[in-house]
């Protein structure tokens, strides 16, 4: 099988060390097809040059190829069977014209609650969607989507053995859709120190909550990248997810990178059907519902024992749970399968 993973304009690299959700999909799905014994093709500008060494490089991007142009030749005389993508392209007409051109399927993953696609996007046989959670399967329903855990890696990120960790760890954007105010009061609530990685996307959020992030039991540690963050998450007791009431969580990458690092998640959620429950299960976290119209406080509270129960778990049973639920091999031969 020939398969093409097509890079997309965006400010992170391909692959990116650390950052970048669809970027870190894209790459996990090419490290999980050469896994699985097809020829892969890194199509775009924005693969990093030094991957020419062990990978098939081509820096086109399908949306800008001129119609009965040798590049549009080249491409059709290839054979490509499948090609891996962004979710908005299907829906881009430029890139849509040369697909049609090579008679391939196409499969992407849903990484936005809210993008529209075209109606004619998906047919869920030559070209087929896929969504994280129940809760992204029925917001696009219309799209005939097909249920599967992201995987997303980065470069230098491989796991080591898990180690039980001491303390607990929230990661992501700091602002108000990711509130990771709830975790850190969670935590003041059991007298736990957090370490909170990730970089700072609104200053009004932070001072907002100043006085709870200046407690004595926070560590800031900033955004970490490559093997710095793999070690921040496996070196975690547990890892604490939160989010805000009103936000739709796509497929986030932190549930499949902190069980293949090994580290028992407690996960807040707002209603049933969520990324959290479609992740996790008993002997991998904990996830607690809470109703939206509850306060901070009470959320805050369910959380705290949600950690309490989580952090009873196995170090190395979530790892090995977590790199077969989390597998690359495995999510590209689930997304090749029509």
């Amino acid at each position: 099988m020939l398969v093409g993973v097509c890079d997309f304009p965006g400010s992170y690299a391909f692959p990116p060390a650390g950052y970048g959700g669809i970027e870190r999909w894209l790459w996990a799905v090419a490290v999980g097809a050469r896994a699985a014994g097809a020829d892969v093709r890194l199509l775009g500008p924005g693969w990093l040059p030094e991957l020419e060494a062990e990978w098939v490089r081509k820096p086109v991007r399908l949306e800008d190829i001129t119609p009965g142009s040798l590049a549009e030749r080249e491409l059709k005389a290839a054979g490509y069977d499948l090609l891996i993508v962004g979710h908005e392209y299907p829906s881009l007409p430029a890139w849509v014209r040369t697909w049609t051109q090579l008679d391939c399927d196409v499969a992407t993953f849903q990484h936005s609650p809210v993008f529209q696609h075209a109606e004619s996007a998906f047919d869920g046989k030559r070209s087929r969607l896929y969504c994280y959670s129940p809760e992204m399967i029925e917001r696009y329903a219309a799209h005939q989507p097909v249920q599967e855990l992201a995987v997303h890696l980065g470069l230098h990120e491989e796991e080591p053995p898990a180690t039980k960790g001491r303390d607990l760890v929230w990661l992501g954007r700091i602002d108000e859709e990711k509130a990771p105010h709830l975790a850190v009061r969670a935590a003041q609530i059991l007298g736990r120190r957090i370490r909170v990685v990730g970089p700072v996307f609104s200053e009004d959020y932070v001072r907002s909550h100043e006085k709870l992030f200046s407690a004595d039991h926070v560590e800031w540690v900033g955004e970490l990248g490559g093997p710095a963050k793999t070690a921040a998450i496996r070196e975690a007791s547990l890892f604490v997810y939160t989010y805000d009431r009103t936000y739709v969580e796509a497929g986030a990458a932190v549930f499949g990178e902190s069980l293949r690092a090994g580290t028992p998640m407690a996960a807040l959620t707002w209603r049933d059907g969520t990324c959290a429950q479609a992740a996790l299960c008993d002997r991998t976290g904990a996830t607690t519902v809470v109703p939206p119209d509850a306060d901070d406080e009470t959320a805050s509270q369910a959380l705290a024992e949600a950690i309490e129960r989580a952090s009873a778990l196995d170090h190395a049973q979530v790892q090995a749970i977590g790199q077969h639920r989390f597998d690359p091999t495995r999510h590209f031969e689930a997304m090749a399968a029509r």
